[in-house]
C-alpha cells in the first residue's frame, strides 16, 4: 500500500527534496491509526519500524535520521557516523547526499531550510517552547552558508484559529527581542479572557525574517482541522492518545 505524502506547492527546494506524510498508509492500530512515525508514544514497536521502513521505501532513501526531541534547541551535524543513532536533538542539518534529515510532530512547527547552491539541508522541530527558545537562530548559526542564501519551507502545523495560548506564554513571546511588535504580530485575543490565539506559522516566519532567511514559504495548513495529520491538541482534548507524522528533507545522489 502507498502512504500518503504532502509535497511542497509554490516553492521548489531544487535539487533538494522535501516531504511531510500524512496518517495514510501504515500499519499502526486505533488510536494510532495508521502511518504513526513516533516510537515514543505507545505504540507497538513493530507497527512503527514497518511504517518507518514504508516510508524509506516511499521516498527511496534508506538512510533517516531520526532525533529524540526534547523542545529544546540543540542542533546537531547528521552524517554516516550518526546514523543508527538517535540523539537528543530538535535540529539538524547534513550536506552529505542520500541521507533525509526527520522531525516528528503533531501541532508544532516542522521547519525545512535548504541552501540547494551548497548541497545543504536542515530540518527544525519548532513547537512555541522552541521558537521562544531559538532553535532557528541555532539551527541557522549552525550552518556554512550565509542566511540570505537559505530557503525555508514551513509544513504542517496548529492553525492560529485552533491554537488557544496562556497570558504567561503571550509573555514570554512579549519579552523576546522587538516582543512587544511581534506579539501584535502573532497574538490575538481570545473570548476567554486571559487567553490568545497564537500564530505559530507567523511566530516562525518573523523569527525567520529576523534572522534574514531569503525565501520563506508555507502551506498553513491546520493540523487540528485537517483529519490527514496527527493532532496532539486534538486528540488530548478528548483524553486519548496521538500519533505523530514526519517531514523530511534530503538531497538524492546525482543519478537519483
Amino acid at each position: 500500500m502507498s502512504i500518503g505524502l504532502v509535497l511542497p506547492v509554490g516553492w521548489h527546494p531544487g535539487s533538494c527534496r522535501v516531504v511531510a506524510t500524512t496518517r495514510h498508509g501504515g500499519v499502526s492500530r486505533a488510536p494510532f491509526a495508521a502511518l504513526n512515525l513516533g516510537d515514543h508514544v505507545g505504540d507497538d514497536a513493530a507497527a512503527v519500524a514497518e511504517n518507518r521502513r514504508r516510508l524509506a521505501a516511499a521516498i527511496g532513501c534508506a538512510r533517516i535520521q531520526w532525533l529524540r526531541q526534547v523542545h529544546g534547541r540543540t542542533c546537531i551535524r547528521a552524517t554516516a557516523a550518526t546514523l543508527g543513532t538517535v540523539p537528543e536533538a530538535d535540529a539538524a542539518w547534513t550536506d552529505e547526499a542520500d541521507l533525509a534529515l526527520a522531525v516528528l510532530t503533531a501541532d508544532c512547527v516542522p521547519v525545512v531550510l535548504t541552501a540547494p547552491r551548497a548541497g545543504i539541508v536542515a530540518v527544525a522541530h519548532a513547537g512555541w517552547r522552541g521558537l521562544v527558545g531559538g532553535v532557528l537562530e541555532t539551527l541557522v548559526a549552525a550552518l556554512p552558508v550565509a542566511p540570505a542564501a537559505l530557503e525555508a519551507w514551513l509544513g504542517p502545523a496548529i492553525g492560529p484559529a485552533d491554537y488557544q495560548v496562556d497570558t504567561p506564554l503571550a509573555a514570554a513571546i512579549a519579552r523576546l527581542d522587538g516582543g512587544e511588535a511581534l506579539a501584535r504580530r502573532v497574538l490575538a485575543a481570545d473570548r476567554v479572557p486571559g487567553h490568545f490565539r497564537l500564530d505559530l506559522y507567523e511566530l516562525a516566519t518573523a523569527l525567520l525574517e529576523r534572522i534574514g532567511v531569503g525565501v520563506i514559504a508555507s502551506e498553513r495548513f491546520s493540523t487540528w482541522a485537517d483529519p490527514r495529520f496527527y493532532s496532539h491538541r486534538r486528540v488530548a482534548r478528548a483524553g486519548g492518545q496521538t500519533g505523530r507524522f514526519a517531514t523530511l528533507a534530503w538531497r538524492p545522489l546525482p543519478s537519483a
